[in-house]
């Protein structure tokens, strides 16, 4: 399948479903019931179309979320300016929703309370990056979850099983990731090394503005995290494999 073939279908879908399940953010009798709920009528038209208010269309469209900080709605609503529902902070939130949430949280007063949010923030930020740049890259969540392990060094089948998967599940992503190329006999090969490193890469350059933000500060904030971090692998209180064994191998 090309990827024309691909895209064509998909794409005259979205055109046909547009005007008919968007119109309740346009259309007169929407505006109506809008103002009859206390919002502000429409502040200007598009042509014929009366454009929504900024407050209605966020709070009907975000609705579904339930009950939310405005953090997580502009988070969700991801290619408006942040500012335009909330005050934005310095690392925008736009796509990245368990980000967006946190920000809604106040630090705790005490210093290391304080320190752990803020690294909570940071950590969740490049999450919700990863989550983005694993679905760019064609991978589903059992998929990433196997190549992940081989990538982290663990065997194939054991920290994936604390996500919930099925081994049915699980056989079906190791049979895709073997007709990809990238595993072989449990084992990834470098065509899936190159890939995961790929997807690892794009987490970071979606990081680049956490980076630009330390500045001169990044090292010595590592300086003070590291040795916290092996007294809390060595105490129990972290996995010995994961995302912090990478930094040395990334290019």
């Amino acid at each position: 399948m090309t990827e024309t073939d691909l895209s064509l279908p998909a794409r005259r879908l979205a055109a046909a479903l547009e005007p008919f399940a968007g119109q309740v953010y346009f259309s007169r009798e929407c505006h109506a019931l809008y103002e009859g709920l206390g919002f502000s009528p429409s502040p200007g038209q598009m042509g014929k179309v009366a454009l929504p208010d900024g407050p209605a269309y966020f709070t009907s469209r975000g609705s579904v979320l339930g009950q939310v900080p405005g953090t997580v709605v502009a988070a969700a609503f991801g290619v408006f300016n942040p500012a335009a529902v909330m005050p934005a902070e310095r690392l925008r939130p736009e796509g990245r929703a368990l980000y967006a949430g946190l920000l809604a949280l106040e630090l705790p007063r005490e210093p290391v309370g304080a320190a752990w949010r803020l690294a909570d923030r940071l950590r969740e930020y490049r999450g919700d990056a990863h989550i983005a740049a694993w679905l760019d890259g064609g991978y589903d969540a059992t998929e990433i979850g196997l190549l992940t392990e081989l990538y982290w060094g663990l065997p194939m089948r054991t920290y994936v099983r604390t996500r919930a998967w099925s081994d049915e599940q699980l056989d079906e992503a190791e049979t895709r990731l073997i007709e990809r190329g990238l595993v072989v006999d449990g084992a990834m090969t470098e065509a899936g090394r190159r890939s995961r490193e790929e997807v690892e890469v794009a987490t970071d350059r979606q990081c680049q503005p956490i980076v630009d933000g330390l500045g001169d500060g990044l090292e010595e904030l590592i300086g003070i995290l590291m040795p916290w971090d092996d007294e809390i692998r060595a105490a129990g209180g972290y996995p010995p494999a994961g995302p912090h064994t990478l930094a040395g191998r990334r290019r």
